[in-house]
């Protein structure tokens, strides 16, 4: 058994399907099937029953699905204290990190933190904030930075604050609002809520929905052509878009703001690379607003 048969067992108990386990791992079928065999052979069971559409783990199956779970997590841990124990800072820094961030920030900040720290190097999983919730909570990542106010048991800092603001190509009035095309985007409930919030609370009227789209950006780009307005938090927009800004206020004329904060598991800070990440963090992005 070696790291690739644990893997397999634990995507064979988050998917159900070999054929989905095959995905994930980039492999074919048939040679997914050969190592399952392997496995059975090995441990002298079975795996699993074949079902119309997927599969369902035995008794033996499910407990080296969890099992492999738990390696896996030992393994990484492994991993990280080899890498610590030297006074270089290197290793592997897992973050888990919300869509936005990720897009406009990240990148630029992994490249100038690695410009101090040559030999770390990086496993980044990004999506909406639930997502980063759940690998913060399941121990897949070392730190999470993700957007709205979520619980968690660790630490929870604010990294940054950011104002929303109404956009469009040409000048326009909240007052204009309710009778001028919206373009809404996909995105997570917590800045869905905020802007919800907004209307209810500013336009006498609901909004004049144009169009939905799947992305900020494309929404961005919709506005940027005249076709309708949008409200968008701060880090998306750039000089270059030449979009007209109205920035949102909250009933106490306050600005309108979204919180991005950084959580981590206080045991983290245990590992060098870690705790430099968090140090370089803070420094870079500052609380803003």
């Amino acid at each position: 058994m070696d790291e690739k048969d644990w893997i397999l067992l634990k995507l064979l108990g988050e998917e159900k399907s070999v054929t989905k386990a095959a995905e994930r791992l980039f492999t074919s079928q048939p040679s997914l099937t050969y190592r399952i065999q392997k496995i059975e052979d090995n441990f002298q069971v079975k795996l699993f029953t074949k079902r119309n559409r997927g599969i369902t783990l035995t008794a033996e199956g499910e407990y080296l699905s969890e099992y492999a779970v738990e390696m896996l997590r030992k393994l990484k841990e492994t991993k990280d204290a080899l890498a610590n124990l030297g006074e270089e800072v290197q290793g592997t820094l897992r973050l888990a990190v919300s869509s936005n961030f990720a897009q406009y920030k990240l990148p630029g900040l992994l490249a100038k933190f690695s410009s101090f720290y040559p030999n770390v190097q990086y496993n980044v999983q990004t999506g909406w904030s639930t997502r980063v919730m759940k690998l913060l909570d399941e121990g897949d990542v070392h730190l999470g930075i993700l957007r709205g106010n979520h619980r968690w048991q660790g630490v929870k800092e604010i990294l940054t604050r950011e104002q929303l603001y109404v956009i469009s190509k040409q000048q326009i009035s909240i007052g204009q609002l309710p009778l001028l095309p919206f373009i809404k985007y996909n995105t997570d409930t917590s800045l869905k809520t905020i802007i919800d919030g907004w209307i209810h609370e500013h336009l006498q009227h609901a909004p004049l929905t144009a169009m939905e789209v799947d992305r900020q950006e494309t929404c961005k780009e919709m506005v940027k052509h005249g076709l309708g307005y949008s409200i968008v938090p701060e880090i998306c927009l750039r000089e270059s878009d030449q979009l007209y800004r109205i920035g949102l206020t909250n009933e106490k004329k306050e600005p309108l703001l979204r919180e991005t904060w950084l959580m981590y598991d206080p045991k983290s800070l245990d590992l060098q690379v870690v705790k430099a990440f968090i140090g370089f963090l803070k420094q870079e992005q500052h609380v803003t607003i």
